[in-house]
């Protein structure tokens, strides 16, 4: 355990609440600034993480992987966000979580669970899975800081059975929170989460490391699905949402309400906005990037399917703009 109450404090103050703690996932191209404070304007969860962010590249601006503006975080924003390191080198983790600790933010997750074939040949991500040595070395250097330090995993990376053996190694670590995607590696998102080994994965906790809290992930849509989720499996702490803001952004609100197309559509121009004052620091992402979160608003059924086809052959975020205009005039 590290001496940093960021993750105790979270989870006392959802607990006093009678409910679990919610955190929005690392997504790559979706967690930055950009999108946490569109989710944020909608409800926001306890805490946000960053995308991916290559431990190197915070140190070293001339590696294949830069960090661009990963860490970049808007002064309307809250709170900072938890930055996802990955990479397999302990001293970079231990420079950056150096770096990043000199920058104010409060947390860092050792990702250990990314299925990306480029993040994996790279030895990053849930190639980790099959190096416990490595991880080793970089929980012990990732706790040199003053930060909280998390991991994020896969049950396992061929099978999901083994988590039997990969949850107890990764509790030993005694890591503030434990993130556990319920599928393999291998098993992508093909296959229906494996929520029947939640309670096993408490037990295990609870014998080995108590003090650590247990967060899942995968398939959990919204914020009544993850309350259902910790009264079935008591002593589960919090519930990581990633997808379901693609099927609606409003995924953390407490009490579900029925929104309309002008309000996501609201929430889309917000969108265009940030975007374009962003480009003002970053030259990334692009704008075709932003084609992948149309159909967050575009709902086919609020009768939206035509307005999204025809933003998805728009070229800059003005052209959306006129679309939107005119489609909300009629």
């Amino acid at each position: 355990m590290t001496k940093s109450t960021f993750w105790p404090d979270i989870a006392a103050k959802a607990k006093s609440e009678h409910r679990p703690f919610f955190t929005m996932a690392p997504m790559e191209a979706v967690s930055n600034t950009v999108f946490r404070q569109v989710i944020a304007k909608a409800y926001a969860p306890d805490t946000f993480f960053s995308e991916f962010v290559y431990a190197k590249g915070i140190t070293d601006p001339t590696t294949k992987f830069p960090v661009d503006g990963r860490l970049y975080v808007d002064k309307t924003e809250s709170k900072k966000p938890v930055v996802q390191l990955w990479g397999n080198i302990a001293e970079d983790f231990e420079s950056a979580g150096q770096a990043i600790q000199s920058q104010g933010f409060p947390a860092i997750d050792i990702n250990t669970g990314c299925p990306d074939k480029t993040v994996i040949k790279n030895h990053g991500g849930s190639d980790l899975i099959r190096h416990h040595d490595d991880l080793i070395k970089i929980v012990q250097a990732a706790k040199k800081t003053d930060l909280a330090v998390s991991i994020k995993t896969r049950l396992g990376y061929s099978k999901a059975e083994e988590f039997k053996e990969w949850i107890p190694f990764l509790l030993e670590q005694h890591v503030d929170l434990l993130t556990i995607h319920l599928r393999s590696k291998m098993e992508m998102s093909k296959v229906p989460a494996h929520f029947e080994v939640i309670d096993d994965i408490i037990k295990m906790r609870n014998e080995i490391a108590p003090e650590t809290l247990i967060q899942i992930n995968g398939d959990v849509e919204d914020f009544q699905a993850g309350l259902k989720l910790a009264k079935e499996h008591p002593g589960l702490d919090g519930i990581m949402i990633g997808r379901g803001v693609f099927y609606n952004p409003f995924a953390f609100e407490p009490v579900s309400k029925n929104h309309s197309l002008d309000e996501l559509l609201g929430l889309l121009r917000m969108q265009l906005d940030l975007f374009d004052k962003f480009a003002t620091h970053y030259d990334v992402p692009r704008f075709p990037s932003l084609k992948r979160f149309f159909k967050i608003y575009a709902r086919p059924e609020l009768g939206a399917t035509d307005l999204r086809n025809e933003m998805l052959q728009a070229n800059s975020t003005d052209e959306v703009r006129k679309i939107l205009d005119d489609f909300q005039s009629k």
